[in-house]
């Protein structure tokens, strides 16, 4: 966790931010928390139990600074909540999301699917793509199986 901080640093003071301890307790919190794609609420309460004396003011700013130098994305899976997701280090895009409608749990996909369908629409639009976001919205693997016990029953 200390080499990511590190690096996170370099790209705040690459552009003309510093990492004050408030926004290090909240890269802390998203760190911690990497796969659960958390609100700014979510995020405050979590950074609160840390340093206390952080304001919800100072994490909304702090996570939108995160947001505009990419070091995290800003998603909403249809649900009028913004949450916040690491990017992956390194990674040219933005990871795509499996939704289940039926118990909310959000799954990830790290492979980038959309190569072909970018190259397709730079090159029939004229449009040249910066990034792209995927989400399927339907049921997950649990939830279907769970429903397959109880018709099997």
């Amino acid at each position: 966790m200390e080499s990511r901080i590190d690096r996170i640093k370099q790209q705040l003071h690459s552009s003309s931010y510093k990492l004050t301890p408030q926004r290090e307790a909240t890269v802390r919190v998203l760190l911690e928390n990497e796969k659960d794609h958390l609100s700014a609420e979510d995020v405050y309460l979590l950074v609160k139990e840390k340093a206390p004396e952080i304001g919800l003011a100072t994490v909304y700013r702090t996570l939108e600074l995160l947001t505009e130098l990419k070091i995290v994305d800003k998603i909403n899976f249809g649900d009028g909540v913004s949450r916040y997701d690491l990017r992956k280090e390194g990674a040219a895009h933005f990871h795509h999301h499996l939704v289940c409608i039926e118990c909310g749990a959000v799954d990830e996909i790290q492979d980038d699917l959309l190569g072909d369908v970018e190259k397709i629409v730079e090159r029939d639009w004229n449009f040249k793509i910066k990034d792209h976001r995927l989400t399927f919205h339907g049921i997950c693997h649990r939830c279907h199986n769970e429903n397959h016990e109880k018709e099997s029953n």
